[in-house]
């Protein structure tokens, strides 16, 4: 009788999660969006947002009532302080007295329309000039004024144009604006400057430049909420949902005719998705207390082990597909950060030893190298080697440095000579 209540009831769970399968897989800042899809036709049902009420207790109560008084999002939305782009900065800037006439600004917005999204100009000035009927030493001149505009080192060609650009625009006596000049020309050989009595003050100088120029106009990532929480409690590690986010669902059937087919079915696929929803969170709490099992020693401040999709798979009697469509776009908060459910699945190099913790102790060998004598690929084979007690060819340890956007031993001392 049990036996047969259990597969009813898991009948039931794997229809439920097969119809409402988006919900398991949205992140908990798009779940609200993907809940309105299923409830829009739907008057017996509505979706109440916590991600608004989390923001709006953030809000000082006097600007509230300062703001107008209509929905709440509204309000929230008036507070909300409207940043200039990059474009819309220099569009400004084009004016008298710096592009005193028509010519000269249709030239400079034709350059600001060849900017990338680095800041870095990637038109051609002949066909500018040929676009504006002038001439290419007068583009090139207007281009060139670009130098006294903001962001410092807008419009330059490439990144020596560009801290000389912002060279121009920096306030320094002419020995120093002489030497950074120098430094710049042949920063690949700014070393040859070192006994020179003001070398330190220029490097320090050239390193306070933007590089890219428009790197503080870049689009900001957007903020992360975690759907699981592991912290420690009490001296107990314990896995929690992100409830405080969660939307409600909240059904009013009070005035309806519940004998009549069409409500009978609306209320049904509200019970549905309250029940899809409950899953969502029954299904993530559980992989939590899976992954807090797996990976306690990550959790303690060891490394990461191997585990598989399929581990997880077993324990849910799901394919390995639907575990992965549940843990895209989650997120972990524990006392060492935040990470994707996904970076605790990696692939095992043997039992014991997964490629994240050898990427982490390249990583972690790189950021404590002697900057005078950067570590090889090779030296890098041999320490891993040593440390996990595993035989590994060099192209692995090239190839987990690229993933880790580690450049080479010989460009990273470069790049340790030029921050002295």
């Amino acid at each position: 009788m049990k036996l047969r209540q259990s597969l009813q009831n898991k009948t039931k769970l794997s229809a439920t999660l097969k119809s409402w399968l988006p919900i398991l897989q949205s992140g908990l800042s798009d779940l609200e969006e993907t809940l309105g899809e299923f409830t829009s036709e739907n008057p017996y049902i509505e979706v109440q947002s916590k991600i608004e009420t989390n923001l709006s207790s953030k809000i000082p109560k006097k600007s509230l009532e300062r703001a107008p008084k209509n929905s709440l999002s509204e309000k929230i939305e008036a507070l909300t302080i409207q940043e200039d782009s990059l474009y819309d900065i220099l569009y400004e800037q084009i004016a008298p007295p710096l592009f005193p006439t028509a010519t000269s600004q249709k030239i400079a917005l034709k350059i600001i329309e060849n900017l990338n999204e680095e800041g870095y100009f990637e038109g051609e000035i002949e066909k500018i000039a040929l676009e504006c009927e002038s001439s290419s030493e007068s583009c090139e001149k207007i281009r060139q004024r670009f130098s006294r505009l903001e962001p410092p080192g807008i419009g330059a060609k490439d990144v020596r144009e560009s801290f000389l650009f912002q060279l121009d625009s920096s306030e320094c006596d002419d020995e120093l604006f002489s030497l950074v000049r120098e430094l710049i020309e042949e920063l690949e050989y700014h070393t040859r400057y070192k006994n020179h009595p003001r070398y330190v003050e220029a490097m320090r100088l050239i390193r306070s430049f933007k590089n890219p120029p428009a790197i503080d106009f870049f689009e900001k990532e957007p903020d992360i909420i975690p759907d699981l929480f592991v912290h420690d409690s009490s001296g107990q590690i314990e896995v929690r949902l992100n409830d405080a986010y969660y939307p409600t669902i909240v059904l009013d059937t009070a005035r309806a005719d519940k004998k009549h087919e069409y409500v009978k079915a609306k209320i049904k696929e509200a019970k549905d998705l309250i029940d899809a929803l409950d899953m969502r969170k029954a299904t993530l709490y559980k992989i939590g207390l899976m992954i807090l099992e797996y990976q306690y020693d990550f959790f303690m401040g060891g490394e990461i082990r191997p585990m598989k999709l399929k581990d997880l798979a077993e324990e849910f009697n799901h394919a390995p597909s639907t575990i992965s469509r549940a843990i895209a776009s989650k997120y972990l908060e524990c006392n060492r950060g935040i990470f994707s459910l996904k970076s605790f699945f990696s692939t095992a190099i043997d039992e014991e030893t997964s490629n994240a913790a050898i990427k982490d102790y390249i990583a972690d060998m790189v950021k404590n190298e002697e900057r005078g004598k950067p570590l090889s690929d090779i030296k890098i084979l041999q320490n891993v080697e040593n440390k996990f007690g595993i035989k590994m060819v060099r192209r692995t340890i090239t190839k987990y440095r690229k993933q880790l956007n580690i450049a080479s031993s010989s460009e990273r001392k470069k790049l340790y000579e030029i921050s002295v």
